[in-house]
């Protein structure tokens, strides 16, 4: 090769098992290894805010503008810490602002944390504000769109709805059990989705909402979408959490697609102050609350007969969502039903067709029966569930959150031998680390060799090298980086 020229270069991906670093690598591939570890013990985490971190992430100018709402400022007033709701009817009344030594004097040494909590959540919320009296004193105003809008709600006055229009009596009234099993239900064909049930079917816009907030991914062929990690945990909360956490997904989704996020904030808090079989009217409203309701219809959170429909009725999800209350109907989840045997079998007694497509994700299933269900954890079928996001830990976590009360009894809740060959069928899958790089090799000199190579190690992109053969393998996105300097060397000894 001529001497003017650098080393061959070839783009490669390094296969290297993990555990079993190769004869010559030095303290970087110790690295790569330790950050691999690090990565593979990783779990998907939902962060499921709760209504006052939601609203403190807002802007200033739409939290403003909630507070023009009495059911707004109410949902917040219900949702505060004790002495948070203490402070403000203490002063409710009082137009004038209260001085911080005097607010300080309220409670005693020992709440001194809960009242900083209380203080630092008001404040957060745009709820109470700092200023300066007369002479340079500290003090704390209740806002005045927040005074007033909560003085009307809890003294009267103002529509009950946010249309203002007024309905006949529904000749089709619905029962609260009626409205209970049909939320139930359109509930439940969301998270039959969810685990790939062939039968269920969403609309494009819920399916784009799912992948959008990570829990589902699509597959190889682009009709095909497929249960994430962090799906999987969605299925392990409870209803009233699931259906938070997908409103909050919803919300941000919407202001994605430059949706007015005002009104339907408002929407959201009118319906949680409705009763289960009180009818409201969907006419008069603006019209990205229109497009709203109908996704709040698909999920199950409002019952509407036809779209056209000038009527809507509020479901025990949407009633319950801000105040997150245990909603009334039976849910399968709640009660222990998984039995699981050190053959790795596990039998499942419930007559729940979510549960069944539940287990399925991760067990062969053997059999079905009217009440039971009996599946076999296998090496394929628990690597089929890893290949899909959902992790070994996760599997093991729905088996102990659902076992049966025999199971229950047990120290541990199951089967060691079980736990360890999950986690093992697992780690079948890590034994080898695609990595890609660039190939640099056929070097004059093991001067220039060692050159390249320690300075390929000061930037931490050396994934491997073979000094005897003179090869050695960076990082692609340090290549350029590396070339360059190459590049000086050569140019700077000519």
């Amino acid at each position: 090769m001529d001497d003017r020229k650098g080393p061959d270069l070839t783009i490669v991906y390094k296969i290297r098992p993990i555990g079993d670093p190769h004869p010559g690598t030095d303290t970087c591939a110790d690295q790569d290894t330790s950050r691999l570890n690090d990565m593979s013990s990783l779990t998907t985490k939902l962060a499921c805010r709760n209504l006052h971190q939601y609203l403190s992430d807002l802007p200033p100018a739409i939290l403003d503008a909630l507070y023009e709402n009495p059911a707004t400022c109410m949902a917040v007033l219900r949702e505060l810490p004790e002495l948070a709701k203490h402070y403000i009817m203490r002063i409710l009344f009082v137009d004038t602002p209260i001085a911080v030594p005097a607010v300080s004097s309220w409670v005693t040494k020992d709440a001194k944390n809960d009242h900083k909590e209380a203080i630092n959540i008001l404040c957060e919320l745009r709820i109470w504000a700092q200023l300066s009296l007369k002479g340079g004193l500290p003090a704390y105003s209740l806002s005045d769109m927040f005074r007033s809008s909560l003085k009307k709600a809890l003294l009267g006055g103002g529509h009950l709805n946010a249309a203002g229009a007024q309905l006949e009596p529904d000749k089709h009234a619905k029962t609260p059990d009626s409205l209970e099993k049909y939320a139930s239900e359109r509930w439940e064909v969301l998270l039959h989705y969810l685990v790939g049930t062939q039968m269920a079917a969403v609309s494009g816009d819920i399916k784009d909402l799912l992948i959008q907030c990570g829990l589902m991914k699509i597959g190889e062929e682009r009709d095909n979408v497929f249960i994430t990690a962090k799906g999987f945990q969605f299925l392990l909360l409870d209803t009233p959490t699931q259906v938070w956490f997908f409103i909050l997904e919803y919300l941000e989704w919407i202001r994605k697609r430059g949706m007015n996020l005002v009104p339907i904030l408002k929407f959201l808090f009118e319906l949680s102050f409705t009763s289960l079989g009180m009818d409201l009217p969907s006419d008069g409203r603006e019209e990205h609350v229109i497009q709203c309701l109908q996704h709040l219809r698909e999920i199950g959170l409002i019952f509407q007969r036809k779209r056209t429909s000038r009527r809507f009725y509020p479901t025990n999800l949407a009633i319950n969502l801000v105040n997150r209350q245990s909603l009334s109907f039976v849910n399968a989840k709640s009660k222990g039903f998984i039995i699981a045997e050190t053959n790795y079998r596990v039998y499942s007694y419930t007559t729940s067709d979510l549960q069944y497509a539940i287990m399925s994700l991760f067990c062969d299933m053997l059999y079905r029966f009217p009440n039971l269900c009996i599946g076999q954890m296998t090496r394929e079928s628990v690597q089929m569930a890893v290949s899909h996001g959902i992790s070994a830990e996760q599997i093991l976590h729905y088996l102990r959150a659902n076992a049966h009360p025999d199971m229950l009894k047990n120290t541990p809740i199951l089967p060691q031998t079980l736990e360890d060959q999950v986690r093992l069928w697992e780690m079948e899958r890590d034994r080898l680390v695609y990595q890609e790089g660039v190939l640099y090799n056929q070097f004059l000199s093991q001067q220039d060799f060692e050159l390249l190579r320690n300075y390929a190690q000061e930037l931490q992109a050396l994934v491997w090298q073979n000094e005897a053969k003179r090869y050695m393998v960076v990082n692609k996105l340090a290549h350029d980086q590396v070339k360059k300097f190459w590049k000086k060397h050569k140019r700077d000894n000519t």
